[in-house]
């Protein structure tokens, strides 16, 4: 068997001799050939398609394409709630997954739950360690990601309210961010330990130099405390369990934006063994103070990925920044 997509029709050959054409935006069956190539005499439905056989054209659609099929018939609709077309959706260790989602749900609830419900569940976000960490696959192919609250964070001096305050903001999706207004030492260190679906990911803190505020409806920033970042960079520190080690440098700029600053890469090779992420960002000169800047939190995507408005809280602009 073998499957063509494309965007506005969804191509496919099934068995010998056998092939359909069915439009994205759901017409029927365009025709249905013999084993020698020739036209049958009678036409043929969608209704007629055997379900196991469009499952198995489903399972090379991406998630968002399988739901659209489901709508051109009631076999269609059938074959996309299948469990094994879910499955190879889902990443390999899901269960997990979804028993750090269900909050101490009983197995007999769990198991009520077909693949399709699973993965949709999976997708919304799935706060954990108290509401400081979430979880989630993006709905489009099921990438893990993962976003660490700055409340989950170990800040040198946050008790101190002359030096740190948490401020809260609907800039974030913890609603909270962690504001200094100046220090001598910078530190911020971080760990998460995880059962990681395997892949490779990519690790960033989100920053924003000023402090954000609405005034009358509109957005504006304070730069009042912004001092110090361009003196000497802050540097990135990444490493796991099992050896894997990263260092980066970079300079602190562009006030009144929220930029996501690329801490390192990390690879996970093994779903069913848990891995064990050390992060920290710092700026420990003492020859100067540095101030101004709002920390809201960790954020873990597969590496590559392209974020997207969705995944992210609500703001104005994001900006990438690798070293």
């Amino acid at each position: 068997m073998s499957s063509t997509v494309f965007s506005s029709s969804i191509s496919v050959e099934i068995g010998a001799g056998v092939g359909f054409v069915v439009s994205s935006m759901g017409a029927g069956v365009s025709s249905v050939m013999g084993r020698e190539g020739e036209a049958e005499d009678h036409e043929t439905g969608l209704g007629n398609l055997p379900e196991s056989c469009v499952a198995a054209v489903l399972l090379h659609l991406d998630p968002p394409e399988i739901c659209r099929v489901a709508r051109l018939s009631r076999t269609f609709r059938g074959a996309a709630s299948a469990d094994f077309v879910w499955e190879a959706k889902l990443p390999e260790n899901y269960m997990y997954l979804v028993e750090l989602a269900s909050g101490g749900k009983s197995p007999s609830e769990r198991d009520r739950l077909c693949l399709k419900e699973v993965y949709a569940r999976l997708c919304r976000p799935n706060p954990f360690d108290g509401g400081n960490k979430e979880f989630w696959l993006d709905k489009s192919w099921g990438g893990f990601c993962m976003s660490i609250s700055s409340k989950a964070l170990l800040i040198t001096g946050i008790d101190d309210r002359r030096y740190w305050n948490y401020i809260p903001t609907e800039e974030s999706r913890f609603y909270t961010v962690a504001y200094l207004q100046h220090t001598w030492w910078f530190e911020v260190d971080g760990e998460i330990d995880f059962y990681f679906p395997a892949g490779t990911y990519s690790l960033f803190f989100r920053l924003h130099l000023g402090r954000a505020s609405k005034r009358l409806g509109r957005r504006i920033c304070s730069s009042e405390h912004i001092h110090g970042w361009d003196i000497k960079p802050v540097q990135f520190h990444l490493s796991t369990s099992d050896g894997q080690n990263t260092i980066s440098h970079c300079y602190l700029d562009e006030p009144g934006r929220w930029i996501l600053y690329h801490a390192g890469d990390f690879v996970v090779e093994n779903s069913n063994i848990s891995t064990k992420i050390q992060f920290s960002l710092t700026q420990i000169d003492c020859t100067h103070t540095k101030g101004g800047v709002c920390v809201d939190s960790v954020l873990i995507y597969p590496k590559g990925f392209i974020l997207k408005r969705s995944l992210l809280p609500t703001f104005k602009s994001v900006q990438l920044v690798s070293e």
